[in-house]
């Protein structure tokens, strides 16, 4: 084995191929078994069959026979492995070149990304490339994977590089991930990770256009043949007439097989206008070939009708065999519904044999139907027979043409007569049933009509009721109204007279400004118990959440202000929170709420002032 490395070691390949320096059997063993292929002169078993590498290698050749080692580089082999199971990963091995190194990736590492592969690509985007990479080297590496057209090098670390054919693609895209290390040099210039990848170039699309092109004519051609083939053939060309053709075309005429075609051509040479004084015997002669075909094709007919016959009452039969069986089984369903064993069926058992009950019936009626149409139209054959036979006895009979004439006539009469008797009860019939038709439809739409009569009716009773009640509230709600109207007018009667009193008491005794101001503070608290009775009878409630917040901050800012404050200064403290609300708004708001708020007047004259006090805790205190 070490003599067999040795030897795989020192022999040199061409320069378009690699040089494999192998000291290890083993390794190399690996390495060609992870390529899918057997080494030459090492025991192995192939990964793969021969159709996937080389057609037709036997790798039972040694050494000793002067074939070169196989290089799994070389182009033509099958570099790229066959697909590995999904759960190992693939464990590439070391390259080596004349010139470079190449370390595969780490087999644990996701595979490197490639974009889509554009249509008929056959060039490829290297990167990663050493910076003291030269096209040479390139050259040496790549053309491993097959035969290179092109290369094209740029400044920096990539290049493209196009093959003779789309397969090499693939075995260029293995070798992306590769560490690349120019001879043994460690410096950092000599050495990059290569990064393979399709690329578009307009060269590949066109040629890919052209082959599509290409194919789309053959298979343009290919559908033309078969068009062609699977087309009917068009008739043949009817010859002209000549003595000779009408020799060979009677003896056609004369022959059963051939009958059909030649009576085509003879048409044909008729209408043409062959016909003449010195050929009119030959086209007579042919004719009356023509005419004794009548009495064949005659006895074929009757024939044919007698197997129609046949087949006719071996159906009939069979129908009938069909419709004894149809009434067997209406007759089990049948006996099966009696209460007898009925009441043992569940209610599902009961729902399918009804099912199949009623399906049956409908079977075996138009089964039925249709045998008893088939002896209706056996019994008019019968007596169209008859008919038939009576006058050409009658014939024979009287031996008179006029007599059959006048039989004929009668019975044609007579026909015409039942079938006129036939007509007017059919249409008797369908008036009947025309007018019961009418009537039911009457009566339909009259009961639909009333229905819906009905209905509106009691859409419109429950419309009134609905209104009668809303015009009850409405009028109790302006009685309420009306008591408190007049309520509040006497109250402020009441009020206007005592403060007339209070101003003359005062003028006369010359009290001071205080007993005044207790006045009108009395005066308002009438008045605000007045409002409160009034309210709690119709204070509509808290409209959003907006209001409760408002009637919570002025209930603390009021708590405060044990003395009251009036609305401007309440505005003006609320106007800092939101500069949106108006004073309007405020006093509306308090004013629905007498419970929670009160209103005092303060000062006399000039000095009249409204304040707004909170009073919420003085009615809890006297509930």
């Amino acid at each position: 084995m070490a003599a067999a490395a040795d030897g795989l070691g020192s022999i040199a390949i061409d320069t378009t191929q690699l040089n494999m320096s192998v000291t290890d059997p083993t390794a190399w063993a690996t390495a060609m078994n992870n390529l899918g292929m057997v080494p030459v002169g090492l025991a192995g078993q192939q990964l793969v069959t021969d159709s996937i590498c080389v057609p037709g290698f036997d790798p039972s050749l040694s050494m000793m026979t002067g074939i070169t080692p196989i290089n799994p580089m070389i182009p033509g082999m099958g570099l790229v492995p066959p697909p590995p199971p999904t759960d190992v990963p693939v464990v590439k091995e070391i390259i080596h070149c004349k010139s470079c190194t190449l370390f595969p990736p780490n087999p644990n590492l996701p595979p490197p990304s490639t974009r889509e592969r554009p249509p008929g690509c056959k060039t490829v985007f290297v990167g990663g490339l050493p910076e003291n990479a030269t096209e040479e080297i390139i050259q040496e590496v790549f053309e491993q994977c097959g035969d290179i057209t092109a290369i094209r090098k740029s400044k920096k670390n990539f290049c493209h590089i196009r093959f003779a054919e789309e397969f090499m693609v693939d075995k260029a895209i293995y070798l992306s991930g590769y560490r690349m290390r120019l001879g043994s040099s460690t410096d950092k210039k000599d050495s990059g990770r290569l990064h393979v990848d399709f690329a578009q170039a307009r060269d590949d699309f066109y040629e890919w256009e052209c082959k599509q092109r290409m194919l789309a004519r053959e298979e343009r051609h290919r559908r033309k043949m078969e068009e062609d083939r699977l087309r009917p053939p068009s008739p043949p060309a009817i010859m002209h007439y000549s003595e000779h053709e009408a020799a060979l075309l009677a003896e056609k005429l004369k022959d059963d097989s051939k009958f059909s075609e030649a009576i085509t051509v003879l048409l044909t040479w008729i209408e043409r206008g062959e016909v003449n004084r010195r050929s009119a015997n030959q086209f007579y002669s042919m004719v009356q070939s023509a005419n004794s075909h009548v009495r064949r094709l005659m006895n074929e007919k009757a024939a044919h009708e007698q197997e129609m016959e046949q087949a006719k009452e071996s159906f009939k039969n069979a129908l009938t065999g069909i419709l004894t069986q149809f009434e067997q089984i209406v007759a089990v369903f049948n006996a099966s519904t009696r209460q007898k064993a009925w009441d043992h069926f569940s209610k599902a058992q009961r729902k399918n044999i009804d099912i199949w009950r009623k399906h049956s019936e409908e079977l075996r009626n138009a089964h039925s139907e249709q045998l008893m149409g088939i002896r209706r139209e056996e019994e008019m054959e019968m007596s169209d027979d008859d008919s038939g036979d009576n006058p050409t006895k009658k014939l024979r009979v009287d031996d008179s043409a006029l007599a059959a004439q006048a039989y004929a006539l009668k019975e044609e009469n007579d026909s015409l007569r039942w079938q006129l008797d036939a007509y007017r009860n059919e249409v008797e019939l369908l008036k009947q049933e025309k007018g019961q038709l009418f009537r039911t439809e009457e009566s339909l739409t009259k009961d639909q009509q009333l229905q819906f009569l009905q209905q509106t009716m009691q859409g419109m009773q429950q419309q009134l009721l609905s209104i009668q009640e809303e015009l009850n509230n409405k009028k109790s709600e302006l009685e309420q109204a009306k008591e408190e109207q007049t309520h509040t007018q006497a109250m402020l009667k009441v009020l206007q007279e005592q403060l007339k009193s209070a101003k003359e008491l005062a003028e006369i005794n010359g009290h001071d400004e205080s007993q005044a101001n207790e006045i009108n503070v009395l005066t308002v608290a009438l008045v605000n118990q007045d409002r409160e009775k009034n309210s709690e009878k119709r204070s509509p409630g808290l409209k959003s959440e907006k209001e409760a917040l408002l009637i919570g901050i002025i209930s603390t800012f009021l708590h405060v202000h044990p003395f009251g404050a009036n609305i401007e200064y309440l505005w003006s403290y609320m106007q800092q929170l939101d500069s949106r609300i108006s004073a309007n708004e405020i006093e509306m708001l308090l004013m629905r709420l007498p419970r929670m708020f009160k209103q005092e007047f303060t000062g006399v004259g000039a000095t009249l002032e409204k304040r707004w006090k909170f009073c919420a805790f003085e009615g809890i205190k006297t509930i």
